[in-house]
């Protein structure tokens, strides 16, 4: 490991990668805080960018910056607004924004930042210590286990939707597979679902399938309600950004339990930053005594403390299944799962053997990522806030010239655009019909992976022996059938327990 450090530490501090994790961190806060735009949004739309680099740890670099950068910037518009940047910080506004009303708006925003770079930064360490760990484990997987895997990431997507979503994310899954099934498969060198087109014989591009589920249909909700998306209110009020010595060793045990709680939650497949921070939230409010906890919904400290480092330490958590299994943890680390295939970078157990120089660079930059978050973000707070009052039906030419710059120049085929419009249109009916998007994605990701380990798996087993004749991969596949079951069977319970309790009124 100290090796491998060594050589993360040479890489990450090429002036070169400084300069993508300062554009990274730049770039994602900028976005983050904008109500309506996430991480996915942007990294999609910035994926060509970063393939025209040449350097996949460069590019990695760049995208993983965006990613904690947009999850760190989030924060503002909840404390100031009560809009919510992205769907990470959503618990974030329940106490910031009741702070930031008591004209404690600049205590809340540096409360945030101090959270949320200890949750990045503990993240980090914990992924330093145990990547390696994971990797070396994964190293006994075989194209059996890696097809049961597959199979356990996909089925985690429904595990961890939310409150009668689970139906839905399988659907979505689903297409997400089916839309993989298009071009050449791995059984048979033959095209498949292609209606005659020559250009759909290599498949759907992922950048423009990406783009066209989330950064077209934000354009298409901005054009149909291009009302502003954050006025003026707060954004010139703060003044005060420090908090008392007390308030600081409150927050101290509060970001030790979060940052790992966070970290571990974010390295399970399908859960994520939003998840983590609502956790990190209920736990805290739980474990608190009484006037604290009476507090929280009201302005507490450990209320606003808690879900920042959870969200941040869960972004970073992420990326030890994306980088040492290549299974990616949520719909953003899918986008950097398809950004590294596009690089030629497979990630995986031999990502950290056979080039050590991208694993290592990434894991150190985070480090660099979150100091410079911290730099930049507490100098910056009183003018940050006032890119809030820019109407969001300016953000709508942005969005729409690079989401259809990005779609032909990754192809160079016009045939691009009446995919991406075609699909847009489709994603957005999707969004009205509250279906998540995530879930295709990461079935289309996961759907060519799981083919090729199924077929090979076929082959060398001559059937389906291989489930019965490999333990592991059994295993998996009975922990994928449980992950599917298991939130059907609670929301039974929890409908058959509702009905009796109305029976009884």
């Amino acid at each position: 490991m100290l090796e491998g450090i060594f050589i993360g530490l040479e890489a990450a501090f090429s002036v070169q990668n400084i300069l993508m994790v300062v554009a990274g961190c730049l770039i994602g806060t900028f976005i983050g805080m904008l109500p309506g735009l996430g991480p996915m949004s942007i990294i999609a739309i910035m994926i060509p960018v970063a393939i025209t680099l040449g350097d996949p740890a460069a590019a990695l670099i760049l995208l993983a910056g965006v990613y904690y950068g947009a999850i760190f910037g989030g924060s503002t518009s909840s404390i100031l607004l009560n809009a919510p940047g992205v769907a990470g910080t959503v618990a974030t506004s329940f106490d910031g924004y009741p702070m930031a009303r008591k004209g404690q708006a600049g205590k809340a925003l540096t409360i945030a930042a101090v959270a949320s770079f200890a949750g990045g930064t503990i993240g980090a360490i914990l992924l330093m210590i145990f990547a390696p760990a994971l990797s070396s484990v994964a190293l006994l997987f075989h194209s059996a286990e890696y097809f049961a895997l597959m199979v356990v990431g996909l089925s985690a997507i429904a595990a961890f939707a939310g409150t009668g979503q689970v139906a839905k994310a399988l659907m979505m899954t689903i297409l997400g597979l089916i839309l993989a099934t298009v071009g050449e498969g791995a059984l048979f060198n033959m095209p498949r679902f292609t209606m005659g087109m020559l250009d759909l014989q290599s498949g759907i591009s992922f950048i423009t399938l990406a783009m066209a589920m989330f950064a077209l249909p934000e354009a298409m909700f901005l054009v149909l309600n291009p009302a502003r998306g954050a006025s003026g209110e707060g954004s010139g009020k703060i003044t005060n950004l420090r908090f008392s010595r007390e308030e600081g060793k409150a927050m101290i045990p509060v970001i030790g339990r979060q940052s790992v709680q966070g970290f571990f939650i974010g390295v399970l497949p399908g859960a994520g930053a939003t998840i983590a921070s609502f956790l990190g939230y209920a736990v805290e409010r739980n474990i608190a005594k009484g006037e604290e906890q009476e507090e929280f919904g009201k302005g507490s400290v450990k209320g606003l403390a808690a879900p920042e480092t959870a969200n941040n330490a869960a972004c970073t958590g992420s990326f030890v299944p994306l980088l040492t299994l290549g299974i990616p943890g949520s719909g953003t680390t899918a986008i950097l799962l398809g950004a590294l295939i596009a690089l030629n970078v497979t990630p995986g157990p031999r990502l950290m053997i056979d080039t050590p120089e991208i694993f290592w660079a990434v894991i150190i930059s985070m480090f660099i990522g979150n100091l410079v978050l911290l730099v930049l973000n507490l100098p910056l707070i009183p003018y940050i806030a006032k890119i809030l009052s820019i109407p969001r039906n300016y953000l709508i030419p942005f969005i729409l010239f690079f989401t259809l710059m990005g779609a032909y120049i990754g192809q160079n085929n016009a045939t691009e655009l009446l995919l991406l419009v075609g699909l847009g249109v489709m994603a957005t009916i999707f969004r009205f019909a509250d279906y998540p998007l995530a879930p295709l994605l990461i079935g289309f990701i996961l759907g060519t992976m799981l083919e090729d380990n199924f077929a090979r798996s076929m082959q060398l087993y001559r059937g389906l022996d291989f489930i019965l004749e490999r333990p592991m991969t059994l295993g998996l596949l009975v922990l994928a059938a449980l992950l599917v079951l298991l939130p059907s069977y609670r929301a039974r319970r929890a409908r058959k327990r509702a009905e009796g309790v109305a029976d009884g009124d």
